[in-house]
């Protein structure tokens, strides 16, 4: 009797489903190059929860087939699950690519916009090929994604190339599964895909053969030029030309706050500024960020790029039509976004060109239509990491992976704040958090953001059983979450929400002590809270400690004007004695605002308490001389920041005292007293900002260590917008690792408001579930319990 097939000879038929970013990155090529490979018959396709496969041979091929496919997926591809069943033998003899399954459960994730690659690069250079100068090129594994696409599965048909039929070149190369162009959705030729245009200001074309070469010519003249992109329009202007970047900040109305810069390559990069590895893969990488760098001394661009900073912030071209930009007689382009200040990126021809008819001197247009809007990214390395800043082009709308504990949690929309608007919305293990959407202070930001969370939930096929919204009433995206009928609101705590954020992209429940130090966030007790240290997890927390508080004179207007803060500190530490200091700032202010400012600090009229850390920077920033006023938000503590001295120095002492209920209290008079010694001393600005830099430092990282003795907890959580500081971040960060604590700050979201509609859905979809925080109804209380060190602490000398 002959022998029959060994096991691993025998046909078997498996079906394969795959979850995660499977669409528009070469999965269905590679897959079937793979399977053909291994002598494997079947079939793939898209389907509204990824991609679809059935693989029929020796179960050792299809063995081998699964392990490769989880071993080496395509570059842009991210598998989240594969998920195997057998399957009757079908007896097929081919494999084959399918056409996609339009229905079902909206599952599959469409892939961010990645920057242009080098192969499309050197065909776009080489005058032999059929796309010379094409500034649409693309391939499988390179361009527009998010921003072109409005349904999934994403297939030609449901993306802005769906009004550019294909020539015959293209589709024979769309069409051939063994083509690098296979099913590239935004495939597109001068025969048949779009085409760029110029214009001047009125609409009107220019003439010319090469609208890209005239475009040069136009910057390289000094004008101003609005170019359409990716995710929308930027204003582009020689970087070394003064006078070019003094008309766009005053067209733009955008007065002192830095530019973002595009250089042609690394190498041009370093001949502006100085980084390293860290920063140059950052730089290089497919998603093409910003990355703020130090200057380099003799870089050669006007100061009007980045006044009163010591940092570029600096990108590579990401489009192909960036790169033929990037051939112009210029060492760097101001690419800041193509709006007025306050108001949305622009991403349609019309309305830019109604919009910033008096900004640009000339429009760099194409007729490939802009989906969704997505301004580019920024982050900054610290301590070897990227830090993100603004989470947006390049990494939008890719998920934040939530642990396994929060999978099965219902979905939820999260609105987050006001500054630095974002929307999160959560479906199974996974938290997909919005491109930057902008400060929702007007009607057109506010469209752009209720648009946002349309697209969203169209692509993620979710209706959310619950909203989540920042405690403040009065927050327009309060307002929306509460107009929204079909779903309760739950309102989360804003400080609170950094905390959960930062904690949800570690996976880590908690409990910890969380420092969520920023500009403003409502309190439970109806103050103005900023400087919080707070004991908290997924869904409960307690206020452990907070900066001392001070009246913010004026509300918003304190804001705006820095000089109000400090007043308002002098007063709280010297009362009348601060006319008797000798201070340049009480003598350059009016006598009567300083006197209007007091009544106010005094009465308590429109002059709401505030324990803000950002206030307090910006107090310091104000009295040291360096800004009286503001034009953006952040920007007394940035300046603060940006003009240390190198100079060794120690901090200025600091003070924390008990409180009646427990927690703890970080004063600020020490430090505002020893900061006027070292101003009536004649001590240079870098010298006072360092001193208060370390001090703030010393100070946090004490009180954690006080804490740590009372309840055991050794996590920090660092989160909120005033970590976006590299030397507190840094600083705080080592000194706390360094007394055997275990810190953690933001990776994947911003620290800042950015970030905190991610905070704010966890949240609330762990307390639908009923989750059981430790610090729910006061059950442990802050502070409890004498410290070692006594009843007081702190560094006095």
């Amino acid at each position: 009797m002959p022998a029959g097939p060994r096991w691993n000879e025998m046909i078997e038929r498996v079906k394969g489903s795959i979850r995660g970013t499977v669409q528009g990155v070469g999965f269905r090529p590679f897959i079937y190059t793979l399977a053909r490979r291994h002598g494997l018959s079947g079939y793939v396709r898209n389907s509204p929860d990824g991609v679809e496969v059935e693989v029929e041979g020796p179960l050792v091929g299809i063995e081998r087939f699964f392990e490769e496919v989880e071993a080496q997926p395509p570059p842009l591809a991210r598998i989240e699950t594969v998920i195997r069943r057998p399957m009757p033998s079908w007896g097929d003899k081919r494999f084959v690519i399918r056409e996609s399954l339009p229905r079902g459960e909206k599952d599959a994730l469409i892939p961010p916009d990645v920057c242009v690659c080098s192969t499309c690069l050197a065909e776009m250079r080489d005058p032999a090929d059929r796309r010379h100068r094409y500034p649409f090129i693309n391939c499988t594994f390179c361009g527009p994604r998010y921003t072109i696409v409005k349904e999934v599965p994403y297939d030609r048909p449901g993306t802005t190339m769906a009004g550019f039929p294909l020539c015959e070149a293209c589709r024979l190369e769309y069409e051939d599964p063994l083509d690098r162009r296979f099913h590239a959705e935004p495939i597109a030729c001068p025969e048949c895909g779009p085409r760029v245009s110029l214009c001047d200001a009125a609409g009107r074309p220019l003439e010319g053969e090469d609208p890209l070469s005239a475009a040069c010519s136009l910057i390289e003249s000094g004008h101003i030029l609005a170019v359409k992109g990716l995710g929308g329009f930027h204003l582009a202007a020689d970087a070394a030309q003064d006078e070019a970047l003094k008309r766009l900040r005053s067209r733009k109305r955008r007065d002192g706050k830095p530019f973002a810069l595009m250089v042609k390559d690394l190498a041009a990069a370093r001949r502006i500024a100085v980084f390293n590895q860290a920063e140059a893969r950052c730089l290089s990488s497919l998603e093409r960020p910003i990355v703020l760098l130090r200057k380099r001394r003799g870089h050669g661009l006007s100061d009007e790029v980045a006044p009163r900073s010591r940092l570029f912030g600096v990108m590579l071209p990401y489009t192909p039509l960036h790169a033929l930009l990037m051939e112009g007689r210029f060492p760097a382009l101001v690419m800041t976004s193509g709006n007025r200040s306050g108001e949305p990126i622009q991403i349609d021809n019309g309305e830019a060109l109604r919009d910033l008819a008096d900004v640009a001197d000339g429009f760099l247009l194409h007729n490939r239509d802009i989906h969704i809007h997505c301004d580019d990214s920024i982050l900054r390395v610290v301590a070897g990491s990227p830090s993100p800043m603004r989470r947006s082009r390049g990494f939008v709308p890719g998920p934040v992976h939530l642990p396994e504990a929060l999978k099965d949690l219902p979905p939820v929309l999260a609105v987050g704040a006001e500054q630095k608007s974002t929307v999160c919305l959560t479906k199974g293990g996974r938290a997909f958090l919005s491109q930057h959407i902008g400060d929702l202070h007007n009607l057109e930001t506010l469209r752009v953001f209720e648009r946002t969370i349309s697209h969203l939930e169209g692509l993620l096929g979710v209706q959310p059983q619950v909203l989540a919204r920042d405690l403040h009433p009065d927050y327009l995206s309060s307002v929306f979450a509460r107009a929204r009928t079909g779903c309760p609101v739950v309102p989360v705590q804003h400080h609170h929400a950094h905390i959960v954020s930062c904690l949800a992209e570690h996976g880590f429940e908690g409990p910890v002590i969380g420092l969520a130090m920023d500009g403003t966030g409502y309190g439970p007790d109806g103050t103005i809270w900023g400087g919080e240290i707070l004991l908290a997890d997924w869904v409960s927390f307690e206020r452990a400690g907070h900066l001392e508080g001070v009246p913010l004179p004026g509300g918003d207007a304190a804001v705006r004007h820095p000089w109000r803060m400090a007043l308002a500190y002098l007063d709280q530490v010297f009362g009348d004695g601060l006319f008797g200091l000798k201070i340049p700032l009480l003598d350059e202010l009016d006598p009567g605002q300083v006197e209007l400012v007091l009544q106010m600090c005094r009465t308590g009229l429109n002059a709401p308490p505030t324990s803000s850390c950002g206030r307090f920077f910006d107090a310091a920033a104000a009295l040291i001389g360096l800004r009286r006023s503001v034009t953006y938000e952040g920007q007394a503590a940035f300046e603060l920041e940006m003009c240390q001295s190198r100079t060794k120095t120690k901090g200025y002492p600091w003070r924390v005292s008990p409180l009646d209920d427990g927690s703890w209290l970080l004063e600020a008079g020490p430090i505002i007293t020893a900061l006027v010694e070292d101003l009536a001393a004649g001590k240079p600005a870098g010298i006072m900002s360092r001193r208060f830099h370390l001090a703030l430092i010393e100070m946090l990282s004490e009180v954690c260590r006080g804490i740590r003795e009372q309840t055991g907890l050794s996590v920090v959580a660092l989160s909120g917008g005033v970590f976006q500081n590299a030397t507190l971040l840094e600083g705080l960060t080592g000194l706390l690792e360094r007394g055997g604590f275990t810190v953690l700050s933001h990776r994947l979201v911003p620290c800042n408001d950015g970030g905190l509609s991610l905070g704010q859905a966890v949240c609330v979809a762990l307390q639908t579930t009923g989750w059981s925080g430790r610090f729910a109804g006061g059950d442990h209380q802050a502070g409890s319990g004498a410290v070692a060190c006594g009843g007081r602490w702190g560094r006095t000398t």
